[in-house]
């Protein structure tokens, strides 16, 4: 058999293409059923990059969160939010030393929650399925909570007893 070199171009160009458009096909269909399943923020809602921030540290691990201190961030949270950077989580600041509960509605991702006391130590971490109104409930008093992607307490070996460091006063 004997081709051309424009038809082998040509045959080539085919065969590349071709897995290069279902990729791409597959990846947009990706992308459009997340972007399905994810709720728009709703109006009046902060985004992601208007929380304050807050550096802590666990041990030799540095967080980066977000900080929620009144009511109207602390009842949004981390909804809507579709991902979490490695390191980054959101704090939680209560003015009154109690159980506070959380649960997970409108809450895209999965979570980890360690509750705190006055100072800094973990007394409860307990993991959060996305869009649940399950109630997850300290068993203990304090008042700061840590929310970061699954399993990030457990990845880094951070347990109940053990301090987080650079938690800005209680209000």
């Amino acid at each position: 058999m004997r081709f051309s070199l424009r038809s082998l171009m040509a045959r080539f160009a085919v065969a590349v293409a071709l897995p290069v458009a279902a990729v791409s096909a597959l990846s947009l269909a990706a992308t459009s059923a997340q972007d399905a399943h994810a709720q728009p923020m709703p109006q009046g809602a902060k985004q992601p990059g208007d929380f304050p921030r807050a550096k802590l540290s666990a041990g030799m691990f540095v967080i980066d969160a977000a900080v929620a201190a009144n009511d109207t961030d602390r009842e949004q949270g981390l909804m809507y939010r579709t991902q979490l950077a490695p390191n980054e989580g959101m704090l939680f600041v209560f003015g009154e030393n109690a159980v506070h509960c959380f649960w997970m509605k409108n809450t895209l991702i999965p979570l980890s929650i360690a509750f705190m006391r006055a100072d800094g130590t973990i007394t409860d971490i307990d993991e959060m399925k996305a869009e649940t109104t399950d109630n997850h409930c300290p068993k203990n008093n304090g008042v700061y909570a840590l929310e970061m992607s699954k399993g990030w307490f457990t990845s880094k070996g951070i347990k109940p007893g053990m301090k987080i460091q650079g938690l800005p006063a209680p209000q």
